[in-house]
């Protein structure tokens, strides 16, 4: 990865990649961002990552980038390929919000598994899905039932998405819940 700040990396390299082609997905992917900054105080050490991994996470959508489909594949492989990127940002981007269970749904589980295995480090996992799923395709805040609703809109229900957000629902709420809790935990 180039020798500047994590930060402005992230976010200059997602903006080329999905500013102009893709306008909303870049306003989500600075809402995703912006959330996470929130979890700072949770993260310590390892909030500039959630941060990067969170500006980074729909990459995989550019134009450029969508070779398989797949958007958290597409972008890992650009990050790992062309970026010289951080492998746990890497791992984070291609496992974001429970990616092995579409993976799945697309027959791709044990290629993301095997090129991309998911990060030792639940915290962090948990803290990308917390973002994720509580941002708007807008990038403005929502509830993690708001969102899931809203991605089942878009898709149709027999759809590999479709099927995998019926299939993650209980993982993903857990997820938010649990990042839930530790905001509590230290704001009391």
């Amino acid at each position: 990865m180039p020798s500047m700040d994590l930060t402005l990396w992230a976010r200059d390299l997602a903006g080329s990649l999905l500013a102009a082609p893709l306008p909303r997905r870049w306003a989500h992917s600075q809402g995703v961002a912006a959330k996470a900054q929130s979890l700072a105080g949770i993260l310590g050490d390892d909030a500039e990552l959630l941060w990067a991994a969170a500006m980074l996470h729909d990459i995989g959508y550019a134009p450029s980038l969508a070779t398989t489909g797949f958007h958290p594949l597409d972008g890992a492989r650009y990050l790992r390929d062309h970026s010289a990127a951080d492998e746990r940002l890497v791992r984070l981007v291609a496992n974001h919000s429970c990616a092995l269970l579409e993976a799945e749904e697309r027959g791709m589980r044990e290629e993301l598994e095997a090129e991309f295995p998911i990060l030792d480090h639940a915290e962090l996992v948990d803290a990308l899905v917390y973002c994720d799923m509580t941002t708007t395709p807008d990038g403005t805040p929502t509830m993690v039932d708001a969102r899931l609703a809203e991605i089942l809109t878009r898709y149709d229900r027999d759809s590999a998405v479709g099927r995998f957000i019926r299939r993650a629902d209980e993982d993903l709420h857990a997820a938010v819940h649990r990042v839930e809790a530790r905001l509590i935990l230290t704001e009391g």
